[in-house]
Parts: structure tokens; C-alpha cells; sequence
């Protein structure tokens, strides 16, 4: 398989399993080609070709002959300059890596990483938040996260993927779209009645085990495994944290429970004022099941997987 394979199956499968539906992701990329194809010439020096056929701005080669037959991946959560040195030193005593693959954006990817923050207001739209109050109150917060990643170095590790001659690649939204699909699934099928029946199910999914084990467990950061868990919405994908906004106007549409990765103390206190219970399954361990959900379905049985930075490689199929 080679490296473009393995980024184009990414993508498909990132589309299929998009919250927002696939229709509405199609529509998304037919309105970049029209914008493309009304730039004036000069404006298309600075476009991204690549938002054609991928809708995920945090998702890129970003070194390497794409052409390039893969049979040993290294992937992990934060791949940079000490995991490429690392690659390196492996190749050094016979295990040669092909790919590196980052979840985390690295390069162009980060630096563009508030580009994908619009789809957040299409899932609060599913979730009965009325679109255009969804596109509003995002549209602050993706200019926040845009100012904020402005000055950031973020061309650090892909200089480091490029003397040392190793190919590098991130795939992060679509991996965040794998484990959003498989818990909301999940929980819209086993409809949990406490938060508590939350925390249970939670804690029987391989890599969130593996995380308490190891001393980071899923915990109920807003209100208790006491109350009634009401609707519940997984909140995995779309960059970044979105607007602390969002809590009561997921609280008006009739959310009970938001299952998230990580919350920052004001989102924290914002939902607790609209009254929302909040389970924080892991940040590191959701990237760990999103990756290994992805992977089981995008990469060949033959091809030999490293587990690096923070990854725990659990295979399902």
C-alpha cells in the first residue's frame, strides 16, 4: 500500500463517518471547488489544493514521495522532532520505518487546524441547535483559535521529517470521527439511564481501561453518576474545544450528558451553570481508540504497526 493510498482511504472512511452525514461533507467540498474555480489566478498561488478532495484542513502529507510502498508505519498521538529522531534510530538497528504517521497536526496541518472548526456547527445543528445561532457563536471561536495559532512554529517537525529524509503524514479529524461514531452509537443504542451507566460503559472499551490502569481514568468532571444521564452527546471532533457557548444551547435543545475528551475550567463552569453533566473519557486514550478504529479498517494486515507517543496499538477486526 502505498502512502497516498493509505491518506486517500483515511479520508473516505474519515467522510463516512463525518456526525454531520456525508451529504452535507460532499456539499462542503462542492463549495470550495466553485469558490476555487472563481479566484482570480494570483489568489490561487496561496489555495490548498488539497481542500478539493479533502475536507480536513488537520490532515496532510506532509513530507515524502507519496508514492512510496509502505510496510512499516510508525504512529502515535504527538509525533515531532523526538519521535522522527526516534524513527531514525530505529532504522539505525534494522527496522526500517516507511511512514510516520502523527494524530496531532503537525506543519500546515496545525497551522490551519481552526479550518475545520466550522463542522461543529453543523453537529450542534443535528444535536436541535437552531444553524445559524451554531455558525455564530463558532465563528468567535475559530478566530480566537486562528489568532492564537498564528505565532506558533509550526513547520518544526516537517523540517526534521525532511533531513532526515523520512516521510511524514498527520491524519487527525478523521480519527476524532471514528471514535465520535463508535460512542455515540453506542450510547444511542444502550441508552444509558444515570451517568453512572455512562462511566460503566466507558470503562469497559479496551483503551480507556488500558488509560485507568495506567493512572487517567474517565472521570465526571459536572455533576454527578447520581443523576439521570438524558440525552447524550458525544463531543470528539471538529479540531478543538468549541464555544463554551454551545452548553446552553445544548442544554435548551434537550442534552443531558456531554461525553468529551478534555474541558478547559471555563467550558467547565459554563456547563455546570446550564446545569450538564460532563464525562471526560481521556483525551490521550480517545485519540488512542479513534486511531486504532481508523487503522483496523485503513491499513493492510501486513503491514507492521510501531506504537509510539502515547499509542496503544488494539486491534478489533
Amino acid at each position: 500500500m502505498t502512502i497516498q493510498q493509505i491518506y486517500e482511504k483515511a479520508i473516505a472512511l474519515g467522510i463516512k463517518l463525518d456526525p454531520r452525514g456525508e451529504a452535507e461533507v460532499r456539499a462542503e467540498l462542492a463549495r470550495t471547488k466553485k469558490d476555487y474555480d472563481e479566484m482570480k489566478e494570483a489568489d490561487k498561488a496561496w489555495f490548498d489544493t488539497a481542500s478539493l478532495t479533502n475536507p480536513y484542513s488537520d490532515t496532510r502529507i506532509l513530507y515524502g514521495d507519496v508514492n512510496r510502498k509502505v510496510k512499516r508505519v510508525m504512529i502515535g498521538v504527538d509525533m515531532e522532532v523526538a519521535e522522527l529522531l526516534l524513527a531514525d534510530r530505529l532504522a539505525e538497528r534494522g527496522r526500517p520505518i516507511d511512514l510516520v504517521i502523527a494524530h496531532h497536526p503537525e506543519g500546515r496541518a496545525m497551522a490551519n487546524l481552526y479550518g475545520v472548526m466550522g463542522m461543529q456547527a453543523g453537529i450542534l445543528y443535528k444535536y436541535g441547535v437552531p444553524i445559524n445561532i451554531a455558525e455564530d457563536i463558532m465563528d468567535e471561536r475559530i478566530k480566537e483559535v486562528e489568532r492564537r495559532l498564528m505565532p506558533i512554529n509550526h513547520s518544526r517537525s516537517v523540517d526534521a521529517a525532511r533531513l532526515l529524509d523520512i516521510p511524514f503524514m498527520c491524519v487527525h479529524t478523521p480519527t476524532d470521527n471514528a471514535v465520535t461514531d463508535f460512542l455515540q452509537n453506542i450510547f444511542d443504542t444502550k441508552k444509558p439511564l444515570f451517568v453512572s451507566d455512562v462511566m460503566d460503559i466507558i470503562k469497559e472499551i479496551p483503551e480507556y481501561k488500558t488509560s485507568g490502569i495506567e493512572g487517567a481514568p474517565a472521570k465526571v468532571v459536572c455533576g454527578s453518576k447520581t443523576r439521570k444521564a438524558g440525552k447524550v452527546f458525544v463531543d470528539m471532533t471538529g479540531g478543538t474545544g468549541g464555544s463554551k457557548k454551545a452548553f446552553e444551547k445544548l442544554a435548551i435543545a434537550g442534552v443531558g450528558t456531554v461525553v468529551g475528551m478534555h474541558i478547559s475550567e471555563d467550558h467547565r463552569k459554563e456547563a455546570e451553570e446550564h446545569h450538564i453533566n460532563v464525562v471526560i473519557a481521556g483525551h490521550i486514550s480517545s485519540d488512542n481508540l479513534g486511531i486504532n478504529l481508523l487503522y483496523d479498517k485503513v491499513l493492510p494486515k501486513d503491514v507492521d504497526v510501531v506504537a509510539a507517543s502515547g499509542f496503544r496499538r488494539v486491534v478489533r477486526t
